[in-house]
């Protein structure tokens, strides 16, 4: 997808938050527009020869602009968020942990002007980047070293389904992928639709299924 195309796109979503909740004099997709001119200012080469790039950003606002923000501020987030992914699957660039999205007040600021600033942070599993896409759409990023999917109230996702087991399954870091692993469940977990033993490198896109759940994996 070329820039403008992106632009366009990253419009239609993030105008739409905008138009229902903010009368500021900044428009968010000047947000995303800057996030990406970020990404591309300030990507590196890894050892691996990865083209790498920030993935933690704080906007920083004037107190006019974030109080009208504040009310789609979440959501805001989570659609800048989305647009940063978007990119970096467009331009093969890759992150080191879960993309964060936050938005502070500076008092030196005009109305309609802002600043931006980014970092690489690596993710807490030391597996690089990967979120477990619920079916509702909420996202479960996998910064830690090992996912639980259970019955088990303590269990990271917990699914009241009486076809999964307490601790029915778990996503962990493997170098810098992930796998998911069966934990001896009762009815078993399908990469992909077919039963695994054992684990199972993940790959973009594969859908996970526990009892009736699918639960998708996004690399980004």
């Amino acid at each position: 997808m070329g820039m403008q195309s992106f632009e366009r796109s990253l419009e239609r979503m993030v105008e739409g938050v905008f138009a229902r909740g903010s009368r500021s004099s900044l428009r968010p997709v000047e947000l995303g527009r800057r996030l990406l001119r970020e990404m591309d200012d300030h990507r590196s080469v890894d050892v691996k020869g990865r083209r790498i790039v920030p993935n933690e950003f704080t906007f920083h606002l004037s107190p006019r602009d974030h109080a009208s923000l504040s009310d789609i501020e979440d959501a805001l987030g989570i659609e800048l968020a989305e647009s940063a992914r978007e990119y970096a699957r467009d331009e093969n660039y890759h992150f080191m942990g879960p993309v964060r999205i936050t938005l502070e007040v500076d008092q030196s600021l005009r109305p309609g002007r802002f600043d931006v600033e980014s970092r690489m942070r690596e993710s807490a599993s030391g597996g690089g980047v990967g979120s477990i896409i619920m079916p509702s759409g909420e996202r479960i990023s996998l910064d830690k070293p090992v996912l639980t999917i259970g019955r088990l109230p303590d269990c990271d996702i917990t699914l009241s389904d009486p076809n999964v087991s307490r601790r029915h399954t778990e996503v962990r870091a493997s170098g810098n992928q992930f796998v998911v692993a069966d934990l001896g469940s009762t009815n078993g977990t399908k990469l992909n639709g077919v039963r695994i033993d054992g684990e199972r490198r993940l790959s973009d896109g594969d859908i996970v299924s526990v009892g009736g759940t699918h639960l998708r994996f996004e690399a980004l």
